[in-house]
């Protein structure tokens, strides 16, 4: 028989709230384009000194413009003032530009599943325009229960599973025991997705209530989840 675990306070704070939507990211600017500019010559006295007056213009003008170049590059700019920071798409965003997913910049949907038996699928798609992480796993409630289904820790990813704008990302859950061995059966009609924060068993914001079907979701004391992965078979796959 599964132990019950009692839901952290901060926990349960959390998934008493609503959902609402993200705002908009900001991009940097570049810098400006370095300009090379002409230096004006004195009208020359002999021709060697022409030359050598020449040589030492065109030696200076061509240092200034390498040290600009090179200091628009350090400032993360392209020479044409084009900025060249942040990611390209379907890449991983640098940790300080992404937020926590959670029910104000997402979306999210519970569907059981015909295989594997009974089985539930949480998804959530990334609905901001920055992009998320979906830290740890989802924190549930069915109605008004006060015990916290336990991860599989099995299904731990090796890093923490980022969504960009548009993406989605995915949960396995193990409603009951197929060999009858759960106990406290009963039928969920209300469900509740917390979301953690950087740190275990933190708030990651807002919680999420996707409609369930009318009947209802079975479950018992066997309730277990996945952590969030990036693949929805995967996540079906324990």
């Amino acid at each position: 028989m599964r132990k019950y675990h009692a839901l952290p306070v901060a926990l349960l704070a959390a998934l008493a709230l609503t959902a609402c939507q993200d705002g908009t990211g900001t991009q940097d600017e570049g810098a400006a384009k370095p300009q090379l500019t002409a230096t004006a010559n004195t009208a020359p006295t002999d021709a060697a000194s022409d030359k050598a007056g020449d040589t030492a213009a065109d030696t200076a003008t061509v240092a200034k413009a390498t040290k600009a170049t090179k200091a628009a590059k350090a400032k993360g700019t392209s020479a044409k003032g084009t900025s060249t920071k942040g990611t390209k798409p379907g890449t991983a965003a640098a940790p300080a530009a992404r937020v926590s997913c959670n029910g104000a910049n997402t979306t999210v949907t519970a569907k059981p599943v015909r295989r594997p038996i009974n089985h539930m699928l949480i998804t959530v798609k990334n609905t901001g325009s920055k992009a998320c992480d979906l830290t740890y796993y989802p924190v549930l409630r069915f109605d008004e229960m006060q015990w916290a289904p336990q991860p599989m820790e099995e299904s731990k990813p090796q890093a923490v599973t980022t969504l960009a704008p548009g993406e989605s990302g995915y949960a396995g859950v193990a409603l009951s025991a197929a060999d009858g061995s759960g106990s406290g059966g009963t039928t969920g009609r209300k469900l509740t997705v917390g979301f953690q924060g950087r740190t275990p068993h933190s708030s990651g914001g807002p919680s999420a209530i996707p409609q369930l079907p009318s009947e209802g979701v079975y479950y018992d004391s066997s309730l277990t989840v996945t952590y969030w992965l990036h693949d929805m078979e995967q996540a079906l796959s324990y």
